[in-house]
Parts: structure tokens; C-alpha cells; sequence
């Protein structure tokens, strides 16, 4: 019964969103009732769907560079901690410089022309850090007892890595997938509202656009969009992260 709970209190949100909205007479320019924005989505559904694959495909492109890359460099700086103090402080810089600094920078790095590889690495900038510190803390969250039977048997760096340090730092890890997709996805809207959309096709330009034009319904209606987005990608990977951690007992 407690599963219909979030979507009871949405139909309440939603019910006196329309009744206050239409009572007190708001225009739809400042503020639209929700029967507009489901006309306005139903309308403009095709070029709204198409523009969310755009950003879909850069939401997850940035994502999956973003995991490879941080656990990959991860793994470097849990077996150098030379590697790690040169390294670390360079992706802390990273994390903490927000994008809509840099972003102007990168476009013109990559050149006007590519705009959309700049948006994807300003996309994976902003997913990088939670993969690196959260695979960081897993591979040395090893157990002691079985790091020292892998000692006894003279296990390969490979080895170790593999069979002790991957599996133990598996919950960790998808942890931090689930932080950097939503991630991922704001940074690929903050990007493309920043460095554009290379032929404005993004989802977030079209937000833009709506705004321009004062068409609000159409504006909530890509906002819908996104959130709809951001939950389906937090419930793929947390469907992904049960099965993969059934054994565990952490699922």
C-alpha cells in the first residue's frame, strides 16, 4: 500500500494546482494549470521526443566516459598514492569549477562548429568525481582477513584486483553510478543551456525556446520531460544494482 503513497500526494499536488490556478484566475504565462501542460505535451510530443533524445544520447554518452574514466583512474591511485596526490587535486578542481565557468572556454577549444562534443565534456566533468571517489573508497574497503589470504597465496596484482578488489568495491561503485547519472543529465541540460545545442536539438534549447516565446505549458511540459528522464535512468541503475547485489544482502 505505501508504494501509492508518492504518487497519491502527486494527484493531491496536481488537483489543487489546477483549482488554485483556475480559482484565482493565474495567467498561463506565469503560471499554467496541469490539464495545460499534459495539452501542450501531447501537442508538441513528437519534436519534445526527439529533442530529449538528443540529450539522452549525450546524458549517456557522459556517463558511461564519466565511469570508465573515474574508475579507471581509480584504480590507478589506489595502486600508486604517488599517482593520487599528483592527480587528486586536479579532480577537485574539476568538481568544485562550475561549468557555466568553463563552458564558454570549452566551445571555443573544441570550436563553435562541435558544440555538442563540448556539452559532452562538460557533461562528464560534472559526472566524473562521485565514480572516482566512491570507486576510490570501494577498492580499499577490502576486507583484511581476505587481503591477507590473497597475500598467503601469492595472488597477482591482477589477481587481486579482480577477484577481491572489484567485487568489494562493487557497492560503493554503483552507488556512485546512481549520483552521476542525475549528474550526467544536469549537466547535460546546464551545458547545452550554456554552450548550446550544436543545431539546437536539445531538449534544454527547447526550454529556452518556450521561455523566448512565452510558451509556458510547452516549457513545462520539456520540464516534465526531464524529470520523467532523470527518475527512469535513477531506476534503471538501482534495478541494476539490486540484481547485481542480491548475494549481498544489501539490495
Amino acid at each position: 500500500m505505501t508504494r501509492f503513497l508518492p504518487a497519491l500526494f502527486g494527484l493531491i499536488v496536481l488537483s489543487l494546482w489546477e483549482l488554485l490556478v483556475r480559482e484565482l484566475h493565474v495567467p498561463k504565462f506565469v503560471l499554467p494549470p496541469p490539464s495545460l501542460i499534459l495539452d501542450a505535451l501531447v501537442a508538441n510530443f513528437p519534436s519534445l521526443l526527439a529533442a530529449l533524445w538528443e540529450t539522452l544520447k549525450l546524458t549517456l554518452a557522459a556517463f558511461a566516459v564519466s565511469f570508465l574514466g573515474g574508475l579507471a583512474l581509480a584504480i590507478l591511485f589506489v595502486q600508486s598514492r604517488l599517482i593520487e596526490r599528483s592527480l587528486l587535486p586536479y579532480a577537485v578542481v574539476l568538481q568544485v569549477t562550475p561549468i557555466v565557468a568553463i563552458a564558454p572556454l570549452i566551445v571555443i577549444w573544441v570550436g563553435v562548429e562541435h558544440v555538442e562534443r563540448a556539452v559532452l565534456i562538460l557533461a562528464t566533468i560534472v559526472a566524473f568525481f562521485p565514480i572516482l571517489s566512491n570507486a576510490t573508497f570501494g577498492l580499499r574497503s577490502v576486507d583484511p582477513g581476505l587481503a591477507d589470504l590473497f597475500r598467503l597465496y601469492r595472488a597477482t596484482p591482477w589477481q587481486r584486483l579482480t577477484l577481491l578488489q572489484l567485487p568489494s568495491a562493487l557497492p560503493a561503485l554503483l552507488a556512485g553510478a546512481r549520483i552521476s547519472a542525475g549528474l550526467a543529465l544536469i549537466g547535460t541540460v546546464v551545458a547545452e543551456f550554456v554552450a548550446g545545442s550544436g543545431e539546437a536539438t536539445g531538449l534544454a534549447w527547447r526550454i529556452v525556446e518556450s521561455g523566448n516565446r512565452l510558451e509556458i505549458p510547452r516549457m513545462f511540459a520539456a520540464l516534465l520531460l526531464l524529470s520523467l528522464t532523470g527518475l527512469a535512468l535513477n531506476a534503471t541503475i538501482a534495478w541494476i544494482e539490486r540484481r547485481l547485489l542480491r548475494h549481498w544482502g544489501a539490495a
